[in-house]
């Protein structure tokens, strides 16, 4: 699955055209790499989120294969750091 829709399916961002533009402005890391919003996510990857006024990193748990459901996004990572 792509980023930029896993952020958004994970209810991490609200919109993707959001996940989008803060993976472009290279705000957004996997593996401690900056990461592009089409970059594949796998099971294991940690996901770093710089927001304004915040850092939330996380851990991937789930890939699902599509959408989930509002009390299944939370089963698809756990939060590492939340700053």
């Amino acid at each position: 699955m792509r980023l930029d829709k896993f952020l958004k399916v994970s209810r991490l961002i609200k919109r993707r055209t959001v996940a989008n533009s803060i993976c472009e402005s290279a705000r957004v890391f996997v593996n401690d790499n900056p990461a592009k919003p089409a970059k594949v996510i796998k099971e294991g990857d940690i996901i770093t989120i710089e927001f304004k006024d915040s850092i939330k990193r996380v851990r991937v748990l789930r890939v699902p294969s599509g959408n989930v459901s509002i009390n299944e996004a939370s089963g698809l990572y756990e939060i590492l750091q939340n700053i």
